[in-house]
């Protein structure tokens, strides 16, 4: 019964976007929606397709559907600024680096200069995906996402909202640092890629001095910096400075020295920047296509299951299991030998339904079962031992009779006095408006059972019996 449980049919990302996005904005006041609600009831037949359908026709009237083409449109020329930002960045660090004109350069600065940021972006990446942190700000992700909703809504568009409404579609399928670091790391990854292409250009075709440079640090401090960061670079075939190259005095190393700072240099690069980069770009890749089906709107979030009921009053009577032609028995002749116990049974009631409710007599026998057959076997056991002079059976206002629940009520009626029915909202807690139990009571009729009575608040339950 609950309704996380029924199969759903996947839900196209935008049209998940669209449900959520209205979910938001139905966060500040219920929307006017009677005109949707009718129409999604009359084409589609499932519960996720009526939820996303009403939702496509809100967002029509909100203007959803043209925002989310606009950040669409947007969403690649933003992507490629910030490439081109990055690049560019990447260029005049790299001149900044290779492009002074006494072609001196001082090792430690220029590998700071060229990782710094990088290494910085990528603990707060690593830190928002280690900890429960919210979205981290300081990734080009976030920032392409923003300029996108920026762009495309503007001011007082509906940008900001369909924003809000992807971040938590991401969370909830925890895709939000996998998505982000698609495109950081796809930027960074382009970044380094130019960076060592002219990095490694201006070193193959012009001399360079590489050295270091202290005031106040000891000498043996850079040698264990160089040794200490080369381990890894060594690994993949790049040289690392010996002491001699590295506490040459004034960084005026042979030529060979030379050639060994270079590629050391270059190797921190590509060990420290570039690949890190490439590989949590393919991590990420892998993450989004493994947990992308998770993109879908929460149908057990009470305001979605609020919907249910909405529409299951709006469906026509129907027994979900109905059998053609077939004559209803009479009901079951009350018992004479009932005894003064109140049985009050909650029946596939939903997790986050509390039993037994608040305002049930003290001496009432509370039970609350599934819909397992061993579970209806142990109610009708219960209910045969005590002969109650009342049952009382709880269900959700929205679920479907079937002819399983006729049988079962059949054989309740054949140990107790006066049986009733309880219907809860779907929030467990509201009672339903009168019009609300209708159908249960025309469903009744039909089957021959009028002496259950239908109630929808708990006082008029206990009080009709």
């Amino acid at each position: 019964m609950n309704i996380a449980s029924r199969p759903t049919a996947a839900t196209p990302p935008p049209n998940a976007l669209i449900t959520e996005a209205v979910q938001l904005i139905e966060e500040a006041g219920p929307l006017d929606d009677a005109a949707a609600m009718r129409e999604a009831m009359a084409r589609r037949t499932d519960l996720p397709g009526r939820i996303a359908l009403r939702a496509q026709l809100l967002g029509q009237r909100l203007g959803l559907q043209h925002e989310l083409a606009r950040a669409r449109q947007w969403a690649p020329w933003i992507g490629l600024g910030l490439v081109l930002a990055i690049v560019l960045a990447g260029l005049g660090l790299a001149g900044s680096v290779v492009g002074g004109a006494e072609r001196r350069i001082n090792i430690m600065a220029a590998l700071v200069s060229l990782l710094g940021l990088h290494l910085l972006t990528l603990l707060a990446w690593l830190l928002g995906l280690l900890l429960p942190l919210r979205a981290p700000r300081l990734s080009f992700g976030w920032l392409w996402m923003t300029l996108t909703a920026r762009v495309a809504g503007g001011r007082q568009g509906q940008a900001p909202v369909l924003m809000r409404a992807a971040t938590r579609l991401l969370a909830r399928a925890r895709l939000l640092p996998w998505a982000l670091g698609l495109v950081s790391h796809g930027i960074w990854t382009l970044s380094f890629l130019v960076v060592l292409a002219a990095l490694l250009f201006a070193l193959a075709f012009h001399r360079y001095t590489l050295n270091w440079e202290t005031t106040i640090l000891d000498p043996q401090f850079f040698l264990q910096a160089v040794q200490w960061l080369g381990r890894l670079p060594a690994v993949f075939g790049f040289a690392t400075p010996d002491a001699g190259v590295v506490l040459a005095p004034g960084g005026m190393a042979d030529a060979a020295g030379q050639r060994s700072w270079a590629l050391w240099l270059t190797g921190c690069i590509v060990v420290y920047g570039l690949l890190p980069r490439m590989l949590l770009l393919l991590l990420s890749v892998a993450m989004w296509q493994w947990r992308r089906r998770g993109l879908q709107p929460a149908l057990d979030a009470p305001c979605h299951r609020r919907l249910a009921a909405r529409f299951e009053a709006l469906a026509p009577r129907a027994i979900v299991d109905a059998d053609p032609g077939a004559e209803h028995p009479p009901a079951p002749a009350r018992p004479l030998d009932t005894g003064d116990a109140l049985l009050a049974v909650g029946f596939e009631l939903p997790p986050d339904v509390a039993w037994p409710p608040a305002g049930l007599p003290a001496d009432a026998r509370a039970l609350r079962i599934d819909g397992s057959a061993e579970a209806r076997r142990t109610l009708l056991d219960t209910a045969a031992q005590l002969r109650p002079r009342a049952l009382l059976l709880a269900c959700r206002a929205a679920a479907s009779p079937d002819r399983g629940t006729e049988r079962l009520l059949r054989e309740l009626l054949a140990h107790c006095g006066d049986c009733g029915l309880w219907l809860l909202a779907e929030d467990g807690g509201a009672a339903l408006p009168e019009t609300g139990v209708q159908r249960w009571r025309d469903w009744l009729r039909d089957c021959g059972l009028e002496r259950i009575a239908v109630h929808a608040r708990l006082g008029d339950a206990l009080a009709g019996g």
